[in-house]
Parts: structure tokens; C-alpha cells; sequence
């Protein structure tokens, strides 16, 4: 059994949230509370001013730090809660703490204009580096989601008497997770299976977070090709067959040799099917010198568009990704898993089985993967 969340647990009492608001994310839970007075004061921030603050004013300086890097669902998961708290307090304030750039996780930030602190690799430089900026951003409370910067951001925050809540975004907890699951305020897990090997009364299972253009979505699939194949016209955009393929966020050799020996045949063979092919960075260069020139085919190494890719999809081909899952629940594409069996626990086979329960989701070992084998679960499902 999982232990039900009690509001005197809460990290970030602010404001309660008119009941028609539903929970979208974790941090919903961290401004939620009814209480101001419980709400805890981290060492660097108490001040010898006794003027006492109005509730309103507390809400609108509200500071969280985010620690995140390394796989996309780590760094998604995190501008995601950021979203939201931007959204329910739009005059609080938010850091990134992340590897240096060149990272997803700062490409990411300045994209979206939020600020970003490196924190190096080497764990004594790294942990100096996180307790520098929070010491300088004094945050209410950190949130980690997971990735390499999480964990000496984590340790920074208790040397410095600051508050953390993490955010385990799979099947099975990160050793991270488990170790610091016991010193943080909340764990917010995305299943239920990680409870047995945490602190349940610090538990609670709220899936993942999903990016809110993803979520809210209102593009329809005409308008979404034609950011893709602006050549196919409204009324060939009703017919297409849009097939989705994600190596990753850094690439997968495994699933773009399977994509570059069918792609070809299949867009042949299949007049009104289109692939859109993120190849990931590494692999980019490699397959974009051997895949030949077609007009409906749209080869890039990376997608940001994400509500706009999805929109134009009929069937995903991915990694099993946690974040990749929890958007394809979100948008209810039909999909064909490829779990990457090289992670720490095997969670993306954890993930990938799970999606096969609740959805019905495809799923292919890399062991089975083949061109042939693809083509006939992708003709499967968008028909023949």
C-alpha cells in the first residue's frame, strides 16, 4: 500500500488550489497546502527583519532550484514542473542547476529562458559548485529529477540546510533515489512498484510530469505536417500515415540501422505514408550521408516541437523512456518499444512492459529488432 500523501508533510505550504483545479504534477502538491505558517524557512533566507510577510507576497517570491541532466526524461521532467509552477504562481522564480553546456539541460534553459548554473562532473567540484549557487539563489526548495548534477545538488542542499524533494521518473528507483530517498521531504514516483524499496511514508505516486504544450495541445494534424512536409497539401494530410521514430536523446545505432534498411522500401511500397526520423546527435551525421533524398521523409537530429510532432503522428517507434512513455500515454499514440537493455536496473524494461499492460503498447528487444520485424508491427497497426 502506498501511504496517502497528509498535508503537514509538505514541503512548500503556499496557497490552496480551487478544488477545480485538478493535480497535474508533483509540485501542484508543494503550493497547494492551506497553512502559511508551516512552511519551513531554510537557513539562507531567514531574515532579521521581524516584519511579518503577507501570504501574497511569500507566494509571488517563491524560489525553486531544479537539478537535472544527462537522459532527456531527466531534464524534461523538470522544465515540466517548472511549467507548472510558473503557471500557478506566475511571480515566483526558478534555477536550473545542470551539466555545462554543451548539455541538453542548458540548451534546454535557454531556450526557454530560464537561469542556468553549471555543475561540473567531478563530484568535490560539483558539490561546491551546487552549494555556491543555492547559497547565491537561496530557493525554498530544490527539486531533483535525477540524472548526474541531482546528487551532489542534493547533498549541497543539506549541507546547507535547504529543503529537497525528488522526482524518480521510472519502473524501478534510481540508486540516487534510494540513497537519498531517506533525507529528503517527498518522493514522487511515477509507478507503484519503486514503494517496496523506499521510505513509504515519504512516498507518493503521481506519475510523470508532461510539458504543458504537450498536454494541452490543440493543433490539428494538417497544420502539424505542414511544419514537416509543407509540399503535402490539406487534403493529402487526411490520408498520410505518419510514422514517428525516437533513437533517443543522444542516438541509437540499434534503431536507426533497423529504420535505414526499411525506410526506403516502405515509403515505395506505401505512397501515403510519411516517417519522421530523429536520428539523435551522435548518430546524425552517419545516417543523413547514407539515407537518400525523399520528400516524405524528414530526417533531423533532434525534435523540440514536441506537441507538434505528435499532433502529425499515426504510431511511435522509441526508446522506453520514461518521459517518452508518459507523452505517448498523454497523447494516446499507438507505439513499438524498444527498451535500451545497457541501463542501471533495466528500467526502460520495466517501462516498456508496463505500457504493453495499460495501452497496448508493441514491444521489441533489441535482440529481435530488424527491419523486417519493424515493418511488419508498423503495417500492423497503421493498416496495409
Amino acid at each position: 500500500m502506498v501511504a496517502t500523501t497528509h498535508r503537514r508533510w509538505l514541503p512548500l505550504p503556499v496557497r490552496r488550489l480551487p478544488s477545480r483545479q485538478p493535480m497535474k504534477t508533483p509540485v501542484c502538491i508543494l503550493i497547494s497546502t492551506r497553512n502559511r505558517a508551516r512552511l519551513p524557512r531554510c537557513h539562507l533566507s531567514r531574515s532579521s527583519d521581524p516584519t511579518p510577510t503577507s501570504e501574497a507576497q511569500v507566494t509571488d517570491s517563491l524560489r525553486v532550484a531544479f537539478a537535472c541532466g544527462g537522459a532527456g526524461g531527466h531534464v524534461y521532467a523538470a522544465f515540466a514542473l517548472a511549467e507548472e509552477v510558473q503557471a500557478s504562481l506566475p511571480g515566483s522564480r526558478s534555477l536550473f542547476l545542470g551539466a555545462p553546456a554543451p548539455s541538453l539541460e542548458s540548451a534546454t534553459a535557454a531556450s526557454s529562458s530560464y537561469p542556468f548554473a553549471p555543475v561540473p562532473p567531478c563530484l568535490p567540484r560539483a558539490l561546491l559548485a551546487a552549494a555556491l549557487h543555492l547559497y547565491h539563489f537561496r530557493p525554498h526548495v530544490l527539486v531533483a529529477t535525477g540524472g548526474p548534477p541531482a546528487l551532489p545538488s542534493c547533498l549541497a542542499a543539506l549541507l546547507l540546510g535547504l529543503p529537497f524533494v525528488i522526482q524518480d521518473q521510472d519502473a524501478g528507483p534510481a540508486p540516487a533515489t534510494r540513497l537519498l530517498a531517506p533525507l529528503s521531504r517527498r518522493v514522487f514516483l511515477a509507478f507503484n512498484a519503486p514503494v517496496r524499496l523506499l521510505p513509504k511514508r515519504k512516498c507518493a505516486v503521481y506519475g510523470n510530469p508532461v510539458r504543458m504544450s504537450i498536454r494541452n495541445r490543440r493543433m490539428s494534424k494538417a497544420a502539424a505536417m505542414a511544419r514537416f512536409f509543407p509540399r503535402a497539401g490539406l487534403v493529402e494530410a487526411e490520408g498520410m500515415e505518419v510514422v514517428l521514430v525516437l533513437a533517443g536523446t543522444v542516438g541509437s545505432p540499434q534503431i536507426n540501422v533497423a529504420v535505414l534498411n526499411m525506410y526506403y522500401e516502405m515509403l515505395s511500397r506505401r505512397k501515403n505514408r510519411y516517417i519522421i526520423w530523429q536520428t539523435g546527435p551522435d548518430d546524425f551525421c552517419e545516417m543523413e550521408s547514407l539515407v537518400r533524398a525523399h520528400r516524405r521523409l524528414f530526417l533531423t537530429p533532434f525534435l523540440h516541437e514536441m506537441d507538434m510532432t505528435y499532433a502529425a503522428t499515426d504510431v511511435v517507434v522509441s526508446r522506453a523512456g520514461s518521459v517518452a512513455c508518459t507523452e505517448i500515454l498523454v497523447t494516446g499514440k499507438p507505439a513499438i518499444l524498444i527498451p535500451l537493455p545497457t541501463i542501471v536496473d533495466d528500467h526502460q524494461t520495466k517501462n516498456a512492459y508496463i505500457m504493453a499492460d495499460v495501452m497496448g503498447a508493441r514491444v521489441i528487444t533489441e535482440d529481435e529488432l530488424d527491419s523486417s520485424s519493424l515493418t511488419c508491427i508498423i503495417d500492423e497497426i497503421v493498416g496495409m
